[in-house]
């Protein structure tokens, strides 16, 4: 195939899209039939992120072809830890939107642009972490965090998490202008005005963008699917538990790290077409 003449985005959400833990793998086949992979994130010197062989070549091979931006709600030194094959993204969207990297630096202009608008349009970050105290214990919460002093996340036991509390969190925490996000053992409370989305069109005005794709499976993700002219999700994750879709989006069947690799290869086929 051909490189196209005009300049596609790439923007993919990278946990549980791209790349995926030991427990989010969903290796369904006999061992035998399961799939190489290559290791793309060590932590605390332990491999934690994962993707397939196949998928890594067809990683490397569209950062080639095409602007690719990873996409990713992980603070900048939790990105940092991943070694995505393939050229170095120029440009690279953290903190779910919070900080745009270009060449590996904050771009500060927009990181400012960023805390007006969380200033203007929601409540502030200590409000919400004032609730989370109040209304959680050590029975079900294995960590309070911050993320860049933008927005604040719970390690959490799933299993014994309250049946409502999510529900009660989530409806008090929209009307002060924030969303929340159930991913695996995280509990995710970020201001609605910072997204993906937004910084994603950001990259696209830049580099004059022809097309965008994307691809995400999160709750967090849903925007920057929006943001785009065609867009996928995995048979896993937030949207695919609620069904959501839209015009421009394909919903994949598989799951784990074979959508993984999936996204990849519609990725290029789109790019390319």
């Amino acid at each position: 195939m051909n490189a196209p003449s005009t300049t596609t985005l790439v923007a993919s959400d990278l946990d549980r899209t791209l790349i995926y833990s030991t427990a989010a793998l969903a290796l369904g086949m006999p061992d035998a039939q399961a799939p190489r992979l290559l290791c793309v994130e060590v932590h605390e010197s332990k491999p934690l992120s994962y993707m397939t062989e196949d998928a890594a070549e067809l990683l490397a091979r569209l950062t080639a072809e095409t602007v690719f931006v990873p996409t990713t709600t992980r603070t900048r030194k939790q990105y940092e830890r991943i070694q995505l094959p393939g050229a170095t993204p120029k440009y690279a969207i953290c903190a779910n939107g919070g900080h745009i990297l270009v060449d590996g630096v904050t771009d500060a202009d927009w990181h400012a642009s960023v805390l007006r608008r969380l200033a203007d349009e929601c409540a502030p970050l200590s409000e919400i972490r004032a609730y989370l105290t109040a209304t959680t214990d050590l029975s079900w919460v294995r960590k309070h965090r911050v993320a860049e002093d933008l927005f604040a996340y719970l390690v959490v036991e799933r299993e014994r998490l309250p049946e409502d509390w999510l529900d009660r969190f989530g409806a008090w925490a929209g009307e002060r202008g924030w969303t929340v996000s159930l991913q695996g053992r995280k509990v995710y409370a970020v201001p609605k005005p910072l997204t993906k989305g937004a910084a994603v069109r950001e990259v696209a005005r830049r580099t004059g963008a022809a097309l965008t794709l994307a691809a995400g499976d999160s709750l967090l993700d849903a925007d920057l699917l929006l943001a785009a002219d065609r867009a996928w999700r995995p048979g896993h994750g937030e949207l695919a538990d609620s069904a959501w879709t839209a015009p421009h989006l394909d919903v994949l069947t598989e799951r784990g790290v074979a959508a993984g690799e999936e996204i990849l290869r519609r990725f290029r086929a789109a790019a390319l077409s």
